[in-house]
């Protein structure tokens, strides 16, 4: 906090966007984080990390749906899913409506960020910690994958930036065990910042991840509390086909599923893979190289 009134993001050397606090609900200090949750008249409650906006009550349903029905849809009949991070439970929420999972793992490194997002967000997980097919455990992202034995349909990573402890989840070794975790054809998506500020973020993915797979690209949503531009997520998978469905297909599979969405649509899903040139450029340089 600068001041009484308002909270300045500082992701962005240079650039960013300001919030005005209503009421501050908590704020800790550690050694390795500096967490704030207050409430605002525009979007609501807001978390920030180290300067850096983490979700809003009022847009995270953009972020959550796109990374969860994008790969979920795609693959079909997916029965396993893996959850890395996402101790804010919108990304469990989606999930746990598609009737056909059998199993969900969810990975979070600490159980107070979970206890904490119930306290305050309620809305984010609406219930979804109850439903008997999760499995939360409380481990580190890295070191769950790198003991893990089983295997999964679909691994969503959704994670903060690839700085200080979230590091380690962007990482060429994190990505070769989360491929190793995946059935044949599965699917690994992770959110991966805003690319027209955050460019050298979608060529080091490019770079750790495409030798473990046969499809490393991106597709992209717009979600408002994460300025600069549309954000990417990070697409890895063995099945070539997987992010050329029809548009028809994709409505057959949505209707099946029985969702109720406010930003996910099939032919949303479909444009979503259309990526801007500077993008594509970005993709295909990196693709030239393996880290």
């Amino acid at each position: 906090m600068q001041n009484k009134e308002l909270y300045y993001e500082t992701l962005h050397q240079g650039y960013g966007q300001y919030f005005e606090v209503k009421k501050m609900l908590f704020e800790q200090h550690t050694e390795q984080w500096h967490l704030s949750i207050f409430e605002t008249n525009a979007l609501g409650r807001v978390m920030a990390l180290n300067g850096a906006i983490q979700t809003t009550e009022r847009d995270e349903f953009i972020y959550h749906e796109m990374l969860t029905h994008v790969p979920l849809l795609a693959h079909g009949h997916a029965k396993r899913v893996l959850i890395i991070g996402g101790g804010d439970g919108g990304i469990l929420r989606e999930v746990v409506k598609h009737r056909d999972v059998e199993a969900i793992t969810m990975v979070e490194i600490d159980a107070a960020v979970v206890d904490m997002c119930k306290s305050y967000f309620p809305k984010h997980s609406d219930g979804a910690y109850d439903d008997p097919r999760l499995a939360l455990v409380i481990q580190d992202g890295l070191d769950y994958v790198r003991s893990a034995a089983d295997k999964f349909d679909v691994v969503i990573s959704d994670c903060t930036d690839p700085v200080g402890p979230g590091e380690v989840l962007f990482s060429s070794e994190f990505y070769q065990h989360c491929k190793r975790l995946l059935n044949d054809n599965g699917i690994f998506v992770a959110q991966n910042g805003v690319p027209f500020l955050q460019e050298d973020e979608v060529s080091n993915t490019v770079r750790r991840m495409h030798s473990y797979v046969k499809d490393c690209t991106f597709y992209q949503a717009a979600v408002p509390t994460y300025v600069g531009g549309i954000m990417t997520f990070v697409w890895a998978t063995d099945d070539i086909a997987a992010k050329q469905l029809s548009v028809a297909e994709l409505e057959a599979r949505f209707t099946r599923a029985g969702l109720a969405t406010r930003y996910y649509t099939p032919a949303l899903h479909q444009a979503s893979f259309a990526l801007p040139a500077y993008v594509q450029r970005a993709v295909a340089s990196a693709l030239t190289i393996t880290e």
